[in-house]
């Protein structure tokens, strides 16, 4: 069993939301892998107490809770009727609502009540421009409170949303926004991100020229830069809230009616649109929130380095929904220098704060102390997603971030915009290990012929249904889609596309992508083993691995970016096989190690293992417009073989 780096006091457990939400049932548990066992047992009755302790606002209750319980297909929460965004807005009014900041940005706050006015008065605009129930509002916006105001006036009208973050390049917001033709499109003038100022009329241009279905283009002038749009209806936001509205109309629509259009990555082929619904996606955000991390209204603020284009956004933003203040960050998590989020958490009293294993692997590298640089004393969970954290990474947490704090990593993903696997503040956190399955989701690992199995990895599945499981992909009547993306390999079962370990305490350790899995002499590794290696050798900056194809087998292929000044020599080398090798197996020391400049990553911080063996075998990458940095593949081509 793994070492325990934290156990809740008596007194985190007893005041935390799970513990009040136990003593609300007519039942007794002993722990949480109990009270688990029961909330997949017994599904209906979990979610039916939920939905009554989280204080979900509704027009019209449910006429039965599961319908069709088969995935795909089941049903949740049948006749129920409410609104998305009313529930985000339903704080007390003069609590802080938001808190939006950035780079070189001072810091601007509103209220539920200043909130709850800004969205009335953009719905008001909004609707003067043809937006109603089902419409479609597309986004390329940054990570700012105008963004979540026009998303809140959109579901406020029973409209649907959908966004990408201004780094994208046009033909990446095209492949996105073009398959769900977007009445609206709305922009920001343009963006600053490590002290630069990036315009964005040449992008939106070539969006607006390649969508016929767009009639308004509304503005945020969110930097001091010209904007010059070619479109004949061009509407500021300030003009667009210029109106005397001052209450929102929440349209109530049923339980599965759609709130978001998500994407996949769309590394292998055009992104995948994927259509969530408002109560399936609200309610299991209140459970994440509130029994998970005990996000307590009044209490709490809730923090995510993320942008707009990526699933962690739309999670932030339901923190609302809890009574939770989020606070939002836009431009470089490292300007002007690494301490600069934490700075953050400090002057806006960040409760919990989110953020990913590369940016504390990027802190670790740098030497920075977070805790002898910030006051952290308001902050009780760091929450981490985005790729497994490492068991290297958990010790950097505890010894120079907070020793008493709830080190949470997260596991789920844009397919279900939630978690399958994370947190709980009533259990202990093991070195390495997420924490627990997520109540009310039946998580397994299965092996090759459907065998649940514990200590070894294998596929991650989901055996019963979820409420936030998606409602279709857009422009997929028949399901095709949806079906073969998730229920081809076990039927009627969730097969996420993950390899996991669970562990004989409860936990999980994720290895990787499964599609991503190596299999040298058949030997199934999962990447995340190789990365738990080498990361946290002092001279590698990053790390990226894959399998290429010989002789129907793989070689192991690990290219490396090394710190400044670091030389891949062959003293390096045999340092590096050697510690892959202790901490592993030999079957998982590479075959060939090479320097390379740059780790390619998707815009929303994923590595692409994918991309770099079609670049190494002479294949045609898909969809570049996905990559962060697509140029950073140009030397995987010529790696000297």
């Amino acid at each position: 069993m793994s070492k325990i780096m934290w156990n809740p006091s008596e007194e985190r457990k007893n005041s935390a939301l799970i513990t009040d939400f136990i003593d609300k049932l007519p039942l007794n548990f002993d722990s949480y892998f109990d009270l688990h066992k029961w909330s997949i047992d017994n599904l209906e009755d979990f979610w039916s107490e939920f939905w009554k302790f989280s204080g979900i606002k509704y027009s019209k209750i449910y006429d039965s809770i599961l319908d069709g319980p088969v995935m795909p297909g089941a049903q949740w929460f049948v006749g129920s009727e409410l609104n998305y965004a009313q529930n985000l807005l339903s704080g007390s009014p003069n609590q802080l609502a938001i808190i939006s900041t950035g780079e070189n940005r001072a810091d601007q706050k509103y209220t539920f009540k200043d909130l709850n006015t800004a969205v009335s008065k953009a719905q008001t605009g909004l609707e003067s421009l043809g937006i109603k129930k089902g419409s479609r509002v597309a986004a390329f916006v940054p990570n700012c409170v105008e963004s979540i105001i026009l998303m809140l006036a959109t579901t406020a009208c029973g409209a649907i949303w959908t966004s990408c973050s201004p780094d994208f390049g046009s033909q990446g917001v095209i492949d996105r926004f073009g398959q769900v033709e977007p009445s609206i499109l709305i922009v920001s003038n343009g963006y600053s991100y490590n002290g630069k100022i990036f315009p964005l009329d040449e992008k939106i241009n070539g969006v607006i020229e390649s969508i016929d279905s767009i009639q308004s283009v509304v503005c945020i002038d969110f930097v001091e830069v010209s904007c010059s749009l070619n479109h004949n209806s061009v509407i500021s936001y300030d003009s667009l809230l210029s109106n005397n509205s001052y209450t929102p109309n929440f349209v109530q629509l049923p339980f599965d009616y759609p709130l978001y259009i998500m994407y996949s990555s769309g590394t292998t082929g055009p992104p995948k649109s994927i259509v969530h619904g408002a109560g399936g996606t609200l309610i299991q955000h209140l459970k994440e929130h509130q029994l998970q991390c005990d996000i307590q209204a009044g209490k709490d603020r809730l923090f995510w380095f993320t942008t707009c284009g990526w699933m962690m956004w739309n999670w932030l933003v339901s923190g609302l929904a809890s009574g939770a203040t989020i606070v939002l960050y836009d431009g470089s998590p490292s300007y002007p220098n690494l301490g600069s989020l934490w700075d953050v958490a400090e002057r806006t009293k960040v409760t919990h704060f989110g953020t990913s294993p590369k940016f504390l692997s990027a802190c670790n590298n740098a030497n920075l102390v977070p805790r002898e640089v910030s006051d952290l004393s308001s902050l009780k969970s760091v929450l981490s997603t985005g790729s497994p954290l490492v068991s290297e990474q958990y010790d950097w947490v505890y010894s120079n971030v907070k020793s008493n704090v709830l080190l949470s990593s997260i596991s789920g993903g844009t397919d279900i915009l939630g978690c399958f696997l994370g947190g709980s503040p009533i259990l202990p956190v093991h070195r390495g290990e997420i924490q627990c399955a997520q109540l009310g989701m039946d998580v397994q690992s299965w092996n090759e012929t459907g065998e649940s199995i514990i200590g070894e990895s294998g596929e991650l599945v989901c055996v019963k249904p979820f409420p936030s499981m998606p409602i279709h992909f857009w422009n997929d009547e028949s399901n095709q889609k949806y079906t073969s993306a998730y229920f081809e390999k076990f039927k009627n079962v969730w097969t996420h596309g993950d390899y996991v370990e669970i562990t004989e305490n409860g936990g999980a350790i994720i290895s990787g992508r499964s599609d991503t899995t190596l299999n040298p002499g058949g030997v199934r590794i999962g990447t995340a083993e190789i990365y738990r290696s080498v990361e946290n050798i002092s001279e590698i900056s990053d790390a990226i691995i894959v399998g290429k194809p010989i002789n129907d087998d793989v070689e192991l292929v690990l290219c490396v970016k090394l710190n400044e000044g670091i030389i891949l020599n062959e003293n390096l080398i045999d340092q590096i096989k050697s510690l892959i090798r202790m901490k592993n197996t030999p079957r998982h020391v590479p075959k060939y190690i090479f320097e390379v400049a740059d780790i390619p990553y998707t815009i929303s911080g994923k590595k692409v293992e994918k991309a770099v063996l079609s670049t190494i075998i002479g294949e045609k990458i898909k969809n570049k417009e996905a990559l962060a940095n697509p140029e950073s593949l140009r030397e995987y081509s010529s790696l000297p073989f």
